[in-house]
């Protein structure tokens, strides 16, 4: 493939962050600042952005490689961790909240239905752009039927999601208590080094079998996979949303551990809250 049609796959994500940050300010605008709704407008901006760059990202992969995909994803979760300010576009976050306390199930749930609203919607805009067929890679991928990653049983696919966002969890807790230098971009640097290590081992044996995807995201697998042949909608549930919200919810006693503690901080007491 041509680079000009990596270099339309790299406008339309830049597009994208531009037309998001500019929904974020015209929202403050038009918004009011208290109570739930900036909160919610915010989450499914973020959710949007998100979903509708993970799509071209998936144009980026399939057709320029896995190093081509890295670089890509983790520019953008530098960015994303820079202006979504309060947004996740992720469930279980905010369940982890939940269980500290921070937050309400009714915040909860409102979030995610946010996400999901703004994550779902963006893909028609998406599929008219690929529809327009400004690259040769984007040739037929508007109306094209999705496949599914998931070949294995789901009840595998949802412990691969489970265990690789348990690992992405701590390492964001203990960069938030650690309080590193850079500290952003090691996060985006381990967030996408697990999806990279899912996607080239996925890629790697692609004539034989697939795990899971890689997404570590509900929102995100739901919206670039919800119906897409190969598994069903519980199975669906099971490994993109049972899967990683039990890995993220179990990080949280995981991280109270004194041995956890000791290995990842160097504490001898878990800290007081």
């Amino acid at each position: 493939m041509s680079m000009a049609s990596l270099g339309v796959s790299g406008i339309f994500m830049v597009g994208c962050c531009v037309a998001a940050q500019i929904a974020r300010l015209v929202s403050r605008r038009l918004v009011t600042r208290e109570g739930i709704v900036p909160i919610l407008v915010n989450e499914a901006i973020a959710a949007a952005e998100l979903c509708a760059c993970c799509f071209e990202l998936i144009i980026v992969a399939d057709n320029f490689g896995v190093a081509a995909y890295a670089v890509c994803l983790f520019v953008l979760t530098v960015w994303w961790g820079k202006v979504w300010g309060d947004a996740s576009a992720c469930p279980y976050t905010h369940m982890e909240d939940v269980l500290e306390g921070r937050t309400s199930f009714k915040e909860m749930a409102l979030r995610t239905w946010a996400e999901l609203m703004g994550g779902c919607c963006v893909y028609r805009i998406v599929q008219v752009f690929w529809w327009l067929e400004f690259a040769e890679t984007h040739k037929g991928r508007a109306f094209e039927s999705c496949s599914a990653d998931l070949q294995v049983s789901p009840y595998l696919g949802a412990v691969i999601e489970g265990v690789a966002t348990l690992l992405c969890r701590l390492a964001s807790k203990t960069l938030s208590d650690k309080e590193p230098k850079f500290a952003s971009y090691i996060d985006s640097f381990i967030g996408t080094s697990l999806v990279v290590a899912v996607y080239a081992f996925n890629y790697a044996l692609l004539a034989a079998f697939n795990f899971s995807g890689g997404y570590f995201n509900p929102v995100l697998a739901t919206a670039l996979k919800w119906g897409c042949r190969g598994h069903t909608n519980f199975e669906h549930i099971i490994v993109y949303w049972i899967g990683a919200c039990v890995g993220a919810v179990l990080s949280v006693p995981i991280y109270k551990l004194p041995i956890v503690r000791r290995f990842l901080l160097g504490e001898d007491k878990p800290k007081q809250d």
